[in-house]
């Protein structure tokens, strides 16, 4: 397999759901970062080789999570990249260094991911490189979102309705990769991180029996784990994880180097091993379904 042989133009198709023939669990599993349809306007207006333009991407996580629909829960899954458009931001958290136009004072432009270059239309790769060779017009950060974030919401919003609507309550898994080394942009720059980390919000997005039982059914595979440090989730944890209505969200951050060659970005024969086990954690959290995790 090339470097770049994963790598694709756009298709027009922003997004996914993959769905069982019939939704059987309270679950619905997300995957925002692991598109890799390139849009080809956009690779032109970088200035990084394809290689480099995919070091934010979460590459083959939605193929860990593949058996999801299997056992009854459906798996959205964008189809374009993290660089072009971070489907895990507010809709218009925006750097206004990267504009030629003022932007509206709607956008946020004071938050901590804005500040790292990593807000809604990225400014850097997670590895810090700059994306482009120079300043976009605000009309093309409102046709991205429009065009692409919106829908996928959209999407999710619906799934995690319906879900409500059949079971009372539901439990939204935010699937992501992470390196395993922090980077330059981390808090933990230059350390070693565990094999997975599971972001609740520190007990904020979903109940302790949702994170619990993730991380009993990891452990039993011989992963090490920790809680919300350095990721307690992003804005759909926040967003979505409200517990007091039904609705529980947990992050689960794998580490790179047990699935793919980090530098190359290509999968290491280790997938298949991590993607049975995954098909493990998957079966633990349909139990779920058997606890009261309604709205109170």
């Amino acid at each position: 397999m090339s470097k770049v042989s994963e790598f694709s133009d756009v298709t027009g198709e922003t997004f996914e759901i993959m769905r069982p023939e019939r939704q059987t669990v309270p679950l619905v599993f997300a995957s925002p970062h692991s598109g890799r349809n390139y849009p080809t306007d956009f690779v032109a207006e970088s200035a990084l080789d394809p290689v480099t333009l995919r070091r934010s991407e979460d590459s083959f996580v939605d193929e860990l999570f593949a058996a999801a629909p299997e056992f009854g829960a459906p798996l959205l899954k964008a189809l374009f990249p993290r660089a072009f458009v971070d489907l895990n931001r507010e809709p218009f958290e925006l750097d206004p260094a990267m504009f030629v136009d003022e932007l509206p004072s709607y956008a946020n432009s004071q938050s901590s991911r804005v500040a790292a270059g990593l807000g809604t239309i990225p400014k850097v790769v997670s590895s810090g490189r700059e994306i482009y060779r120079a300043k976009l017009k605000f009309a093309e950060a409102i046709e991205r979102i429009n065009v692409y974030y919106r829908p996928y919401h959209r999407a999710l919003t619906a799934l995690v309705v319906a879900t409500v609507e059949q079971f009372g309550y539901c439990v939204l898994i935010d699937c992501h990769s992470m390196p395993s080394v922090g980077g330059p942009l981390d808090p933990d720059a230059g350390r070693g991180r565990a094999d997975f980390i599971l972001g609740d919000g520190f007990g904020n997005a979903c109940e302790d029996r949702v994170t619990a039982t993730a991380e009993r059914a990891i452990r039993a595979q011989g992963h090490s784990v920790i809680r919300n440090k350095p990721f307690a989730g992003g804005f759909t944890t926040r967003h979505y994880g409200k517990p007091s209505t039904g609705v529980h969200a947990l992050q689960i951050e794998i580490n790179r180097a047990l699935y793919m060659d980090e530098l190359n970005i290509e999968r290491h024969d280790s997938v298949h091993q991590l993607t049975r086990q995954m098909v493990d954690v998957i079966v633990a959290l349909t139990g779920l379904g058997g606890l009261d995790l309604a709205a109170e």
